[in-house]
């Protein structure tokens, strides 16, 4: 069986290319994936996940020809399915949780993983080139900070100073959604 991914990346070329019937066809396939993406986070009833659908549905369609055609078209469909999640427990004033970096069940071809790593490499971008090292290294890859002080030439208490920053810099953008 295929991949999601390989499934709706060639439709969605097709589509971007006029073929209107591939388009139509890259939307319902795409329909029942974003369903059980927004199902599995909303507690809220049925047809907030099926307006949740709908919207992410409508900006998908709308913002397609922003997709980079070397890029994975499923983690930039479930970027945008999140930011759409996030917009309506915003507007609802529900309180919700939704992390930066989703550590639930893998979604379906890791969907999910994809978009999530796409934003984080997105955002690490934005970081100085040895903060964003000590980031790597201390959070990502399970160094401690002397070892990962070391790695970038700086003293232990730099390097603990340096991440603090790059992690605070980091939360302000995405609280300001700047990257």
């Amino acid at each position: 069986m295929k991949t999601l991914e390989a499934r709706l990346k060639p439709l969605m070329i097709a589509g971007l290319d006029g073929e209107a019937p591939a388009w139509r066809e890259f939307l319902k396939l795409l329909r029942p994936a974003l369903y059980a993406y927004f199902n599995r986070r909303q507690f809220y009833g049925d047809a907030d996940v099926e307006d949740l659908v709908q919207d992410a549905l409508l900006a998908i369609h709308a913002k397609r020809e922003t997709w980079r055609r070397a890029d994975p078209v499923t983690s930039w469909c479930f970027t945008i399915a999140r930011y759409k999640l996030i917009d309506q427990l915003r507007k609802s004033g529900r309180a919700k949780f939704v992390p930066l970096v989703d550590d639930l069940v893998d979604f379906q071809d890791g969907v999910e993983d994809g978009a999530v790593r796409q934003d984080l490499e997105r955002l690490l971008e934005t970081a100085a080139p040895k903060q964003r090292a000590l980031i790597e290294d201390v959070r990502l890859s399970g160094f401690s900070l002397a070892e990962a002080g070391e790695r970038a030439g700086m003293t232990e208490g730099a390097a603990k100073v340096s991440l603090h920053r790059a992690m605070k810099a980091l939360m302000k953008r995405v609280s300001d959604r700047e990257y």
